[in-house]
C-alpha cells in the first residue's frame, strides 16, 4: 500500500501544478481505496466561497470540509447545512475568530487585497491544530498593454496554506509549522507568445515559545508564519524568477549584435593592453 501512495505522489510532483483538480480525479479514479491518504497528502487550489449567513467571502479546503460541506470561519456554519458538522469547542472557537480579525489584518498589509481564512481544531492530546490559508488573485491589466505596445494577458495567483499543531508545556508552547506557496503566473502577448511560470514549495519549521494567555498563540503563529512567508517568496524569487532569467538571457541575447560585437572588441583590446 505505501509503495502504491508513493508513486502516486511522486507522480502528482512531477505533473503541470495547474492541473492538480484534473490530475488527482483521474488518481483517485483508478484508486479510489486510496481517497482519504492523497486527498490528505496532496494540497489543492484554495475555493473562494460566501458565507450566506454574514455575505463575507472565505476559503475552503481540506481542513475546513465535511463530506460535502465547508464551514465558515465568520459563521461556524457548513455550506451545504450539516447538523453534525465537525466545529471547535467553545474556547477554542473564541481563538478562532480572534485569529480570523488578526490574520485578516495581516493580509491587507502584506498582500494589499486578497482573502484570508483561519480554522481551528481540538486535538485528542489536549493540544489544538490549525490552518492560516491566503489567496490573492491578479487580473489583466486594465490598459491591456505590455511594455513594448503590444497586447498583453497577464493573470496570476499566490496561494499559502500555513498548516500548524500547538502543544501547550506550562508556560511554553511548542509549534510545528508546514507551509505550502503555490504560485501561477501565466502571459499571453502578440510579441512573446504563451508562457506559464507555476509551481509549488513546502518546507517546515518547529519553535518553542512563551505564552500568558490564549492570546499568546496568535502572536506566536502570526511570527512564525510572517517569517515562513518571507523566505518562501525570497526563495521563489531565486529559483523560479532567477532561474528562468538566467535559461532565458542564455538561449538569447537581450542586447543587439552589432553592440555584443563592440563589447567583445573592446574586452580583447583590455586585455591586450592588461599583458603589455
Amino acid at each position: 500500500m505505501g509503495d502504491v501512495l508513493d508513486s502516486m505522489l511522486d507522480l502528482m510532483r512531477r505533473l503541470p501544478p495547474t492541473r492538480i483538480e484534473e490530475n488527482l480525479n483521474a488518481l483517485l479514479g483508478m484508486c479510489p481505496e486510496y481517497a482519504d491518504d492523497l486527498l490528505g497528502s496532496v494540497d489543492q487550489p484554495l475555493k473562494l466561497l460566501t458565507d450566506k449567513s454574514t455575505g463575507r467571502e472565505y476559503l475552503a479546503c481540506d481542513y475546513n470540509r465535511d463530506g460535502d460541506s465547508y464551514r465558515s470561519p465568520w459563521s461556524n456554519e457548513y455550506d451545504p447545512p450539516l447538523e453534525d458538522g465537525t466545529v471547535p469547542s467553545a474556547k477554542l472557537r473564541r481563538l478562532e475568530i480572534a485569529a480570523n480579525d488578526a490574520f485578516d489584518t495581516y493580509r491587507e498589509m502584506y498582500y494589499e487585497g486578497g482573502v484570508s481564512s483561519v480554522f481551528l481544531w481540538d486535538q485528542d492530546d489536549g493540544g489544538f491544530a490549525g490552518v492560516v490559508l491566503f489567496r490573492k488573485v491578479i487580473s489583466p491589466d486594465a490598459s491591456g498593454q505590455a511594455p513594448d505596445g503590444t497586447s498583453e494577458d497577464a493573470t496570476g495567483s499566490w496561494q499559502s496554506i500555513h498548516v500548524f499543531e500547538a502543544s501547550e508545556r506550562g508556560r511554553t508552547a511548542h509549534y510545528k509549522l508546514t507551509s505550502t506557496v503555490m504560485l501561477e503566473l501565466v502571459t499571453k502577448s502578440a510579441g512573446v507568445g504563451d508562457v506559464n511560470l507555476s509551481g509549488s514549495l513546502t518546507r517546515q519549521n518547529e519553535v518553542d515559545a512563551s505564552i500568558s494567555d490564549q492570546s499568546s498563540h496568535i502572536a506566536n503563529t502570526g511570527r512564525m508564519i510572517e517569517d515562513m512567508e518571507i523566505k518562501m517568496r525570497n526563495l521563489l524569487q531565486e529559483v523560479y524568477f532567477g532561474k528562468t532569467r538566467d535559461i532565458v538571457y542564455d538561449l538569447r541575447s537581450v542586447e543587439g549584435l552589432e553592440r555584443a560585437k563592440q563589447q567583445r572588441a573592446l574586452q580583447k583590446e583590455l586585455v591586450g593592453l592588461i599583458k603589455r
